[in-house]
């Protein structure tokens, strides 16, 4: 019995595995958003360490991201909404070091598991409350109507 498929072909959609120069832009444009992500994480890096502030590097270079968003809107294809898109798809694989290091330090989580309980859930509610309060104020404020 003979095998019809071609080597280096993709039998889902019918073709050859990379889509050539199509992928190749594809994959350009994304290496390009994820340089400008970790730019900015360098320069919340680089203002930590200049600035001494106890704040942790990434989250500063999150908050100019953020305002660097805010600034320019891009476009739906632009490389930081592309490079954004995809480790957003690939978020649940961040979690599988937390689940390991649970698994083989169970006996001391098992041991701490009220601080732990406590920690988290105080954390998830500070999150909680933050995110409703910035929601709010992102809100586009509509004009009061004039009364009679």
């Amino acid at each position: 019995m003979s095998c019809s498929v071609r080597r280096g072909s993709d039998v889902r959609r019918g073709g050859p595995r990379w889509g050539g120069a199509a992928t190749g832009a594809r994959l350009a444009t994304m290496i390009g958003g994820l340089a400008l992500l970790l730019a900015f994480q360098l320069v919340g890096e680089l203002f930590v360490r200049l600035t001494g502030l106890p704040i942790p590097g990434p989250v500063i270079g999150m908050v100019l991201f953020f305002s660097w968003l805010r600034w320019h809107h891009p476009r739906e294809g632009a490389p930081s909404v592309r490079a954004a898109d995809v480790l957003v798809r690939y978020l649940p694989i961040m979690f599988v070091p937390t689940t390991v290091g649970i698994v083989a330090y169970g006996p001391q989580v098992a041991a701490q598991w009220f601080p732990a309980a406590v920690a988290s859930f105080g954390t998830w509610l500070v999150t909680f409350i933050l995110v409703a309060w910035v929601a709010v104020w992102l809100r586009p404020r509509r004009p009061k109507e004039e009364v009679a």
